[in-house]
């Protein structure tokens, strides 16, 4: 009696507690993970002012990585700009790159950024190949609207000259 009671409530049990399709990593590492949620507007903010502070002396305010530091240093680093140089990079290296560091870029210490904000970051990185989510400093100027098509009617032929 029983063993048909446990059978059936491991049945009924297992689908509720087996991880389904969601749960499973994207197979590959091929660029963004499906799984990274889009970082709050707050945090994007955050990341940015991150960037700026910790990573544009190297990698540049854009991301194209051609600074007078790196050339100094003699670094060849990823040009940020071009979607194919994050590409073949998944999040999950990308933030174990940026947590422990690797050849001569330092590591981001657990203290000074959260995972969330090391995620956030990674997200705003990959933006500068999107062509969002630009940086202040290479953002476009605000420029004065379009002035409105003039809509009066075109004078008729007969009072244009011909030649």
């Amino acid at each position: 009696m029983l063993k048909p009671f446990l059978l059936i409530s491991t049945l009924i049990l297992l689908p509720a507690v087996a991880p389904g399709p969601s749960a499973v990593p994207p197979a590959g590492g091929a660029g963004q993970d499906a799984a990274t949620p889009k970082p709050s507007a707050a945090m994007l903010d955050k990341a940015k002012k991150t960037y700026a502070m910790d990573c544009s002396i190297c990698h540049g305010d854009n991301g194209n990585g051609k600074t007078d530091l790196a050339k100094d240093m003699a670094l060849t680093l990823d040009d940020w700009t071009h979607p194919a140089s994050l590409a073949p990079k998944s999040d999950k290296q990308l933030f174990d790159i940026i947590r422990n560091g690797k050849d001569k870029m330092p590591a981001e210490p657990v203290g000074r950024a959260k995972d969330d904000e090391v995620r956030a970051l990674i997200y705003y990185i990959r933006s500068f190949s999107k062509g969002g989510l630009a940086p202040a400093d290479t953002a476009p100027a605000d420029t004065a609207p379009a002035a409105p098509a003039d809509t009066a009617p075109a004078a008729p032929a007969a009072d244009k000259p011909t030649n």
